[in-house]
């Protein structure tokens, strides 16, 4: 039998897709802009016969209907990274999260740790060997299709086709559901001044030849805007989006000199506009693979080079980073930032780099903080932690004593707050 003929039989409607969950079942949902959108809000018409089912994804762009507290009796999110769709639920204790690093996500799947009943999957119309493309999101997306029992698809025809380990074969899926429909978008954020000079502060560390790790957001759109008179960078990241356009572009950003997938971009997943999608498809430049290969540190830190740039929400004066709750109140999750911040630190000539601006709330509190608020996750240890930037400049900690550290950073704080953390300093004993 053919693989078209195999393709046509696994053809139905959605709710007939649907109708294989049980009560009791684990879902995993695709991430990212590679969310299936039409199979997740279709599942609030199946609720009435559900009981007791488990959704688990990271960070989805597209309404989360299935959180709303109607439906609580029938599912229950499992966030490995908590989005905005999801966090009030989590807060309010109707949703769990589950702290784990990005690259092992896919080994709770693989090992059964948390083993999948149904991947809800999105990708790409088959090419004439019968092979769909994950496009946008291969990360965590292709082990738990692999892992899962029964796979429902979504076939995008608006989905780009992505290269790298990023196939799967018709004959794998079970029911196919054809859609024709824009992935979700992640338009790009406006960098402020603060921001635009944490990107020059980068950009003067990092030298020609590196390879880069950077998410999205007006910190690493500050950076990529401060490297037009670099030369010959590479990327390996989890994510990127349109900000390395206009360096490829130029030539910046060419792969020339990476010392690990040489010639080659590599991601796990990706998000932006239209114009990041158009630059992506069949684009033998970058490659997409799974998280458990592109964020091991191992691989990373075969970049020589690597410059791992990262962000938190606080940091204390001996160097513990906060980076995914607000006090007790999870907030996001721990993504790569750990991945690739231990790699970078293995890497020859490697960079790992902690960047945010000096202030939150308007200006009103201090990101550099004594201690970490009550509750605060430690997120990246002391012990991790190389380099600081914010917008007063880089604080160099890693072979630092706590008074050393101290120093380092109450000097890139916020002139306003920096009497008052010397203070608070002193009667720790850290000075």
């Amino acid at each position: 039998m053919n693989w078209e003929t195999i393709y046509r039989k696994k053809i139905a409607d959605v709710q007939t897709a649907l109708n294989v969950i049980q009560s009791g079942d684990r879902l995993y949902i695709g991430g990212g802009a590679g969310v299936p959108v039409t199979l997740t809000q279709g599942l609030t018409a199946c609720a009435s016969r559900l009981r007791d089912v488990e959704l688990t994804h990271i960070l989805t762009f597209a309404k989360a209907p299935y959180v709303a507290p109607e439906y609580l009796e029938s599912f229950r999110v499992n966030a490995l990274f908590i989005g905005h769709n999801v966090r009030a639920a989590v807060q309010e204790g109707r949703a769990d999260f589950t702290p784990i690093f990005l690259s092992e996500i896919p080994g709770l799947f693989q090992t059964g740790i948390l083993p999948l009943d149904v991947a809800l999957i999105s990708v790409t119309p088959p090419d004439e060997h019968g092979f769909c493309s994950f496009g946008v999101e291969v990360g965590t997306t292709k082990p738990a299709a692999e892992s899962a029992r029964v796979i429902i698809a979504e076939v995008n025809r608006q989905m780009p086709r992505t290269l790298g380990d990023s196939f799967i074969h018709v004959s794998r899926l079970h029911h196919i559901v054809e859609v024709d429909y824009p992935i979700p978008q992640a338009p790009q954020g406006h960098s402020s001044a603060d921001n635009l000079q944490i990107g020059r502060h980068i950009a003067d560390m990092i030298p020609n030849g590196a390879t880069l790790q950077m998410g999205i957001g007006s910190i690493p759109d500050a950076v990529l805007q401060s490297l037009t008179h670099h030369q010959d960078l590479g990327i390996h990241t989890e994510l990127f989006s349109d900000g390395v356009i206009d360096l490829v572009e130029q030539g910046i950003i060419n792969c020339s000199r990476k010392t690990f997938h040489p010639g080659k971009i590599v991601a796990g997943f990706l998000f932006g506009t239209t114009r990041l999608y158009e630059f992506i498809h069949n684009n033998p430049l970058i490659e997409l693979h799974p998280t458990g290969y592109v964020n091991d540190p191992f691989n990373i830190a075969r970049n020589d080079k690597m410059v791992a740039i990262n962000s938190a929400l606080q940091i204390d004066l001996t160097g513990q980073v906060c980076a995914d709750s607000i006090g007790p109140r999870f907030y996001s999750g721990v993504g790569g930032q750990i991945d690739f911040i231990r790699g970078a630190a293995r890497s020859k000539g490697g960079l790992p780099i902690i960047a945010f601006p000096s202030t939150a709330q308007g200006g009103k509190t201090s990101r550099i903080v004594p201690m970490l608020n009550e509750g605060a996750g430690v997120v990246t240890t002391r012990n991790d932690v190389h380099y600081v930037v914010t917008e007063f400049g880089v604080a160099s900690l890693y072979g630092k004593s706590i008074r050393q550290r101290t120093q380092e950073l109450v000097n890139i704080a916020h002139p306003q707050f920096r009497d008052e953390l010397m203070c608070q300093a002193k009667t720790l004993g850290y000075v």
